[in-house]
């Protein structure tokens, strides 16, 4: 492991995490933010549903490691609700399994640390045309539809509140916006740059007002080596040098307090 150690933020998901490192990505923009304040990694990768995640939880997530991620960020949803295939494979999940499967995960992780934060997020909408157009043939008898989407979305959020856990809507979020649609989905199910603004803005709400201690929000938390040197850019005073460990980079300012406005 780089040392020293520091917060580690862990996104647990499917495609839609996967996807969320390109660029302009939502995992891009966090991992920019937090450059000097955690690691974030990827343990999220396309075509998982619930019962997939299960089949690795322990080995993502281990008891007995020696350190424990501060935050977990949890998708699954958006695969288990596609329309069952008449073969029996497939991504498809029944609701009430789907549900049971999301409390064992949360069950898991909530085992790991009590310092280990918890948020969990709901399947996005999609765009039913545009999925056609992209796929075509793919996803024959296995439709996956706005409306399936949001009845396990809505399951999901009950199920956070039962549990008193960190949840957010994205189906509810996206939709906020007029032309979600097209503006907000590159191929009908994964984000664009627009779309990875509005899943940006949700989980940095969700963080800045937590009561978690200590506070997980990038600008609350320390930077990495902030201490002085002399090998900094000299000031104009021509005596010191100009620390800009706590600087705010002039791409980041849109993230600062002032610009975090939630969708919900």
């Amino acid at each position: 492991m780089v040392g020293p150690g520091r917060p580690q933020f862990v996104l647990f998901g499917s495609s839609v995490f996967q996807e969320s490192f390109i660029v302009g990505g939502w995992g891009a923009i966090l991992a920019d933010l937090y450059d000097r304040k955690a690691d974030i990694f990827l343990r999220g990768y396309s075509g998982w549903n619930s019962r997939r995640a299960l089949q690795v939880l322990h080995q993502i997530f281990p008891k007995e490691a020696d350190v424990q991620p501060s935050l977990v960020i949890v998708y699954f949803g958006g695969n288990d609700a596609m329309h069952p295939h008449p073969s029996g494979l497939g991504a498809h999940v029944p609701l009430p399994e789907y549900v049971e499967n999301m409390k064992k995960i949360y069950l898991h992780l909530k085992s790991l640390s009590e310092k280990t934060r918890l948020i969990f997020v709901t399947s996005p909408p999609v765009n039913e045309a545009m999925i056609r157009e992209h796929f075509g043939n793919a996803h024959d008898n296995q439709d996956r539809t706005n409306e399936s989407c949001r009845i396990y979305a809505e399951a999901l959020v009950e199920l956070c509140k039962q549990l008193n856990v960190k949840v957010i809507n994205l189906w509810t979020a996206i939709q906020q916006r007029e032309d979600w649609a097209t503006a907000c989905l590159t191929d009908g199910i994964h984000f664009s740059h627009e779309g990875s603004k509005i899943v940006v803005k949700e989980i940095l709400k969700v963080i800045k007002e937590a009561d978690w201690k200590p506070s997980l929000f990038w600008r609350s938390m320390p930077s990495e080596f902030a201490e002085d040197s002399p090998y900094y850019m000299v000031h104009p005073n021509g005596k010191t040098t100009i620390n800009i460990s706590n600087g705010v980079s002039r791409w980041k300012i849109e993230w600062t307090l002032n610009g975090i406005k939630s969708k919900l």
